[in-house]
């Protein structure tokens, strides 16, 4: 227990943004795996409310409904802005709740559906321009024609093609501006998380002045979820994920 409050004392004061938990002053962002809905979740009480599968939504369980999200598939930048249409709960794994008009529009794998959230602070001027946008949006179905997805994404396909190489995923514990105390914070991890594979548990400078904590690389959703598990047991939260870097 002693440990546990020193180790949070060194988080505080060394962290950098990206380990702390939600920030009402700050807008939150993250990054890892969405939850896709699928209304046999629901009826097995996996998630607690119920969503139209057939329209464009999303649900952030930790955020206010009506918060602005923008949603990003980093490996393609497919992006869509959405409200936030009520606090649903879901496995604490997964960073959002999506539909799968939205999986679809974004082109996520569902095997590996990484994406990135980025919430937008309101404005009149903003909110105005995607009302429109907003409304039109929920009118996509869900079951759109294979035919035309095919054909405005031909070049996109090309490009799939090509790269056969399996995505490398990485979890991002912490950043610390002092590598003696990242050292220190895998050392502590080492010992304590005992089932995690410590040859995963990596320093890497990003700059002269901040060095990040990571674990990986993971090709199995499956393999990294155990471990970001034991991370959060072990206390951290919101662990953000990316890939291939």
């Amino acid at each position: 227990m002693k440990f546990r409050l020193i180790l949070i004392f060194f988080l505080i004061l060394s962290c950098s943004p990206q380990l702390s938990t939600l920030n009402k002053k700050q807008p939150y962002t993250a990054k890892g795996f969405a939850f896709i809905y699928n209304d046999n979740d629901f009826k097995e009480k996996i998630i607690n409310s119920s969503m139209n599968n057939d329209i464009l939504q999303i649900s952030h369980q930790n955020l206010k409904t009506g918060t602005l999200l923008k949603i990003i598939n980093p490996k393609n930048k497919e992006s869509v802005v959405l409200k936030n249409i009520k606090r649903i709960k879901y496995p604490d794994f997964y960073k959002v709740l999506i539909t799968e008009p939205v999986a679809k529009k974004l082109e996520l794998d569902l095997n590996l559906p990484l994406l990135e959230i980025i919430e937008i602070k309101k404005n009149k001027s903003f909110v105005a321009k995607k009302a429109k946008i907003f409304n039109e949006e929920k009118k996509i179905p869900s079951k759109a024609p294979v035919a035309s997805v095919q054909i405005s994404n031909i070049s996109k396909d090309k490009s799939k093609k090509k790269n056969n190489k399996p995505d490398k995923i990485f979890i991002h514990v912490a950043t610390f501006y002092s590598f003696d105390t990242a050292k220190f914070l895998r050392q502590r991890i080492i010992q304590e998380v005992t089932e995690l594979n410590s040859k995963k548990l990596k320093l890497k400078r990003v700059n002269n002045k901040k060095t990040q904590v990571i674990l990986g690389p993971y090709t199995s959703v499956n393999l990294l979820k155990n471990d970001y598990i034991k991370l959060q047991d072990f206390g951290f939260e919101e662990l953000n994920i990316f890939i291939n870097e």
